[in-house]
């Protein structure tokens, strides 16, 4: 079995200490659904006390792998992980001393079935009922065996959180990202198996070969099979209806790749060329390694697998067109295609099998003002002593109208684990009301460089005067030295976090020298202004603002904001007179996030502001870094136009940004020492081109303030915060239980 590990005590080190990643939310793409009447932010539900104690005897806490543990010459397959880690722990800044130990649960790899099981009192019922069969026969008969943090918990209880609406949907996938093949271990740093038994990659890098666990089941008790895995490819990913343009990460070199079944419980990946980077591509959050819940929510077709004997009698090929066209218009779709599209998602549907440790409640999916999820009752994980995991039996998300509802909320104790929406520059509230509200604050920095980028649409073409100027570099690099980087993180994040370029932490294997953090990432108005000069905006107006070239008056650049993770129109208040200084206009278009997503994706956009969480992996997250990935805010059409191979969309004509595009392909088929290389000539040429304009990073910003109760058990100190890691699913959550 392949495993990526850290070869180094260095890294070791690095990864103990300081490992967390970036975050983001880039899969909540789509249009939302109606959204639901908010629930007002008054009393919440108190959470359900834990019902029983599973037959277990409590389990010594999780340590770090000794690093001399791993050989420096493992096997070809066993590569040099990516270490995610966090800016260094600031001594004097509030919050710091928030930032715990980074500790988690321990994937037990070929462990056998547990002799005994035990299961919730929820499920015992219905076994008893004969509503459901014995837990021995639900569990497979190779299950993930996982040791918890601390101890073996309690079964019972609903886990309180919050949520913003229908387009919120990656609080819930985020929550349930097991359901990958494979996944990593709680550091960040090593591949293990997940839903998939193992995997192993043939040493011309051109096969990968994916093992299921036998027995798996669906949470309808049908079989998992590779007949699942193929019915996705063939029938899903390969149905033109569905996915007009394959996904580049199936088809490394230009060359698309091939699913071919060996066995029922046996599936290989075929390519043309040499693809060492695919087994990290499964592992992280690229569109084919997703999983179900992820992958196939909203308008997305991937993950790799689908239920076969479900979702199949909605499609053409097995069922007459014209009857699902009728079957849809009945229940108000416009054909099959917009009715399978709601069908296959997890959050919407609760009549669709799935493998993920929870399943929606049936009348309370992501479309209401409460969401709930029960437990799968055939569930693949157990722990050490032979307990069918999760733990909880429930997780309720309850609508705020707004992020400020979320905080207040959370500030109330109403929830009892919340880091999503969750706002750093209210930290201070948070800490002062721990003892009230009952919680513990938690502080998870990322890895990723920019939390509050500035993103330049380099397929804008709407208007010329302002499309020429996104494409000058001169022009970005003046912007970016009239930001006053120091003022926003002190006022924004609280002195938490590093000002500059949005490269990442200094300890992660693409990071491509400290000179790049500061380069044109600094505040000099004089050498700003002079740019400006020498580009031909020299002429101002009577207020001191510069003046188009094409004689129709002021330059005034749009920046489209949303208030989630970070008060992004704040910010962007912020810098309005910073850039004033140097004669530039700045007009903040304050956005729902949603609008704010339809602008990007109808290219309306100037700029943008976010975060570039999971960039710093980039070969494994680049869409907030390149425009390679659809819907990218660095240039939709671009991103169009590289998915279709030029068929559609527009070629990039910046020549920095088309290098990057071109070095990030060639990265693909090579080995990880010669990509992490090219990843540094990537940031290289993204910073001195200023592609994006960092402010600050390396913060908690992106999910990164965690409120969690006091009542619940196997919580870590610390979490690897990071988009490959699924945040919050690196604490586990199948393992978290009340301990009350």
């Amino acid at each position: 079995m392949a495993q990526l590990v850290i070869k180094s005590r260095r890294e070791f080190i690095k990864v103990a200490a300081l490992a967390a990643g970036s975050t983001a939310l880039a899969a909540c793409g789509g249009a939302p659904a109606a959204a639901p009447t908010a629930v007002p932010p008054t009393k919440a539900p108190a959470a359900p006390a834990a019902t029983a104690a599973p037959a277990a005897t409590a389990v010594p806490a999780t340590k770090a792998p000794a690093p001399t543990a791993v050989p420096p010459t493992a096997a070809p397959a066993a590569t040099k992980a990516p270490v995610p880690a966090a800016a260094a722990k600031p001594a004097e800044v509030l919050g710091a001393k928030f930032i715990g130990k980074l500790e988690g649960y321990e994937i037990q790899v070929n462990a056998a079935k547990p002799a005994k099981l035990a299961e919730a009192p929820m499920l015992a019922e219905l076994v008893k009922a004969g509503k459901l069969p014995p837990v021995e026969q639900r569990v497979p008969d190779e299950p993930c065996v996982t040791k918890p943090l601390t101890e073996v918990g309690k079964y019972g209880g609903t886990w309180r959180r919050g949520f913003t609406g229908a387009s919120d949907g990656e609080n819930g996938n985020r929550m349930v990202s097991v359901d990958k093949w494979i996944f990593w271990d709680y550091s960040g740093t090593k591949v293990m198996p997940s839903l998939a038994k193992g995997w192993k990659v043939s040493d011309d890098g051109k096969t990968t070969t994916i093992t299921l666990r036998k027995g798996l089941k669906w949470s309808d008790g049908k079989p998992y099979t590779a007949d699942d895995c193929m019915f996705w490819f063939e029938d899903l990913y390969s149905n033109k209806d569905l996915v007009p343009t394959p996904d580049k990460a199936l088809a490394p070199g230009g060359k698309p790749g091939k699913m071919v079944k060996k066995d029922d419980l046996t599936i290989e990946f075929q390519f043309e060329n040499p693809y060492w980077l695919f087994e990290l591509v499964l592992a992280g959050d690229m569109l084919p390694g997703r999983g179900q819940a992820t992958g196939q929510f909203q308008s997305y077709y991937y993950g790799g697998y689908a239920p076969k004997h479900y979702l199949s009698q909605f499609l053409p090929k097995y069922k007459p067109q014209a009857e699902l066209d009728a079957a849809a218009k009945a229940a108000n779709y416009t054909d099959w295609k917009a009715r399978l599209r709601v069908l296959k998602d997890w959050e919407r549907n609760p009549e669709l099998p799935g493998v993920q440790p929870w399943k929606v409640v049936a009348g309370s999916d992501i479309t209401k003002p409460v969401w709930l999820v029960e437990r799968n009752p055939y569930y693949w994980e157990v722990d050490t002593a032979g307990n069918q995991l999760p733990y909880i039996d429930k997780i309720q998300w309850t609508l705020g109208e707004n992020v400020e509802v979320i905080n207040l909320r959370a500030i109330a104790g109403e929830f009892d684990q919340q880091e999503r929406h969750l706002q750093v520059a209210n930290l201070p509230v948070f800490i002062e009301n721990q003892q009230k509200g009952n919680y513990t604050v938690h502080i998870d920095p990322g890895a990723n460089g920019g939390d509050a980028n500035i993103y330049f649409n380099f397929s804008y073409s709407e208007d010329p005067e302002i499309a020429k100027w996104i494409r000058n570099k001169d022009f970005r690099r003046a912007l970016s030295l009239g930001t006053d980087r120091e003022q926003i993180k002190e006022a924004f994040f609280l002195g938490l976090g590093t000002a500059g370029s949005p490269i990442p932490d200094p300890v992660m294997p693409e990071y491509p020298g400290d000179e790049w953090r500061t380069k044109w990432h600094t505040l000099d108005l004089a050498q700003a202004n002079s740019l400006l000069d020498k580009i031909g905006l020299d002429k101002k107006d009577a207020d001191g603002y510069r003046l188009r070239t094409d004689g129709k008056g002021r330059l005034r650049i749009d920046i489209d904001c949303t208030s989630s993770f970070v008060a992004y129109p704040k910010v962007a208040e912020m810098i309005v007179p910073q850039w004033k200084k140097i004669g530039i206009q700045l007009d903040i278009k304050n956005l729902e996030r949603a609008t704010m997503e339809q602008n990007r994706n109808a290219n309306k956009q100037h700029l943008m502001m976010w975060s570039n969480g999971g960039t710093e992996l980039i070969y494994l997250y680049p869409i907030h870094a390149l425009p390679v990935q659809e819907n990218s805010q660095v240039g939709p059409e671009i991103a169009k136009w590289y998915a279709t191979g030029g068929a559609q969309g527009m070629a990039p004509t910046d020549p920095d940004l088309k290098k990057c595009i071109e070095l990030y392909d060639q990265a693909q088929t090579k080995k990880l020492d010669e990509r992490n290389k090219i990843a540094q000539e990537i940031w290289k040429t993204y910073v001195d081109a200023v592609l994006a304009i960092g402010t600050v990073g390396l913060s908690p910003a992106f999910l990164g303030l965690r409120v969690t109760s006091n009542k619940l058990g196997n919580i870590p100190g610390r979490h690897v915060n990071a988009q490959h890691m699924r945040t919050p699913t690196s604490s586990r959550p199948t393992t978290i239980f009340f301990k009350s």
